[in-house]
């Protein structure tokens, strides 16, 4: 990976971040938010919904896996419309959790500075270390491409 030294990743003294809770990492384009069989279970319980509800209104399936759905605008079926909040953040999934160290905005000083820009949490608040870094990026369920960094 570009500018590794001596078999480190470049953000190898930590990376700062702070969420704010803008909503920004819930909505844009469409895409994947990942959740597995235990996470589907701690969603449904906390909105008082059986399985069967829940994924017949939150979740759809891809390949072998499952996403939850997104709305016409691309933003997150959880993300409040108004509020701009996650009305799910005590459960949220893992892959939620694990912003903004995921892989495509760790590969390079650029991708972390564009992240910088659109999400003002990163860059400020608590110095995470590389370890704690690496576990989130594991924890993510992106650590077949962890291992690239």
């Amino acid at each position: 990976m570009g500018g590794q030294r001596s078999g480190q990743p470049w953000f190898h003294r930590g990376l700062r971040f702070q969420c704010t809770g803008c909503g920004r990492c819930c909505s844009g384009g469409p895409g994947f938010v990942w959740v597995s069989p235990e996470e589907i279970h701690q969603l449904a319980h906390h909105l008082s919904l059986p399985i069967e509800e829940f994924l017949a209104h939150y979740v759809r399936p891809v390949g072998n896996r499952f996403s939850l759905v997104e709305r016409a605008n691309g933003d997150c079926v959880f993300l409040h419309p108004q509020t701009r909040r996650c009305m799910v953040y005590p459960v949220r999934p893992e892959q939620c959790r694990s912003w903004p160290f995921w892989v495509s905005n760790l590969r390079t000083p650029a991708d972390w500075e564009y992240v910088c820009r659109i999400c003002p949490g990163s860059g400020q608040g608590p110095l995470f270390t590389l370890e704690q870094i690496l576990s989130l990026l594991w924890g993510s369920g992106l650590e077949k491409e962890a291992s690239s960094l």
